[in-house]
């Protein structure tokens, strides 16, 4: 006898994810409407947090105004609640940013890149003409700074059994716009001369920009949540190829493999911009 379909994931309940949004991250019940976190933002994070809790990626980049490690721990935990996030998530504070990983999927993400020969790094310090691979000394330098933050992910899990766990790095001379371009499991990622600061040579150098969203039923129909979103230089495009084939390929493996999100697209565009941020 033939099984049945699959049962459907239970939806989850808006006002809970909202309020845990807004009591969180934001103002609390009593504040003043105009401070309110809107509740399409209170819904479209949860549907980023969700998209790490279901495998999609290994991390998320927190941006919500300015909540801390501490503020982020205590919103999972009220999701969790709400029967969001089923698995363990971590909270990583790293150089006044947040990060919230999926433990194992974030672990294997920067093994990958330690094992990559040639590592996908791409210099695009301000002195260059423009972006290139980089060269092996520095790609060593880097390849050492994961090597430690792998270890004090590691150390990190292993300290706690609870279900959403936080720890913070301070690295010293870390590059962390590449650091977290790796935990947020890009195929390829940007790093420069940090003597340099943030400036970099992509000025007007064509970009392709990756995308991937997809639509989220069981938090509402019509949300959909964009999942990644990152650039190539299109000069290098060829030689990250199979890099970028198998970024595309993991995703759809791990799509087909969960039952939260429905309808992904991914979608490339060329654009030159003339400044652009890291």
């Amino acid at each position: 006898m033939a099984a049945g379909p699959a049962p459907l994931p239970v939806p989850l309940p808006v006002p809970l994810l909202v309020a845990a949004a807004r009591e969180a991250l934001g103002a609390g019940p009593g504040a003043g409407r105009r401070r309110r976190l809107p509740a399409a933002r209170a819904l479209h994070a949860a549907g980023e947090v969700l998209a790490v809790a279901a495998g999609l990626k290994p991390a998320l980049l927190w941006d919500c105004g300015a909540a801390g490690p501490a503020e982020l721990r205590r919103y999972l935990g009220r999701l969790r609640e709400a029967g969001l996030a089923r698995g363990r998530l971590h909270v990583l504070g790293m150089g006044g940013s947040a990060l919230v990983l999926r433990p194992g999927l974030a672990r294997s993400r920067v093994r990958a890149v330690l094992r990559a020969r040639p590592a996908p790094l791409v210099d695009v310090s301000a002195g260059r003409r423009g972006p290139a691979l980089c060269a092996p000394p520095e790609a060593r330098t880097i390849r050492g700074h994961l090597a430690d933050l792998l270890g004090q992910l590691r150390d990190a899990e292993a300290a706690s059994a609870e279900p959403v766990t936080a720890s913070e790095v301070v690295p010293s001379d870390w590059n962390l716009c590449t650091v977290a371009g790796v935990l947020l499991g890009y195929p390829a990622v940007y790093t420069f001369a940090s003597a340099e600061g943030a400036e970099n040579c992509l000025a007007l150098t064509p970009l392709r920009v990756f995308t991937a969203q997809a639509s989220c039923p069981r938090i509402k129909d019509g949300l959909r949540v964009q999942i990644y979103s990152f650039s190539v230089p299109e000069s290098l495009c060829a030689e990250l190829r199979e890099v970028l084939d198998a970024w595309c390929e993991e995703l759809k493996e791990a799509f087909s493999a969960q039952d939260d999100f429905v309808d992904l697209c991914i979608s490339s565009e060329v654009v030159s911009l003339p400044a652009v941020a890291l």
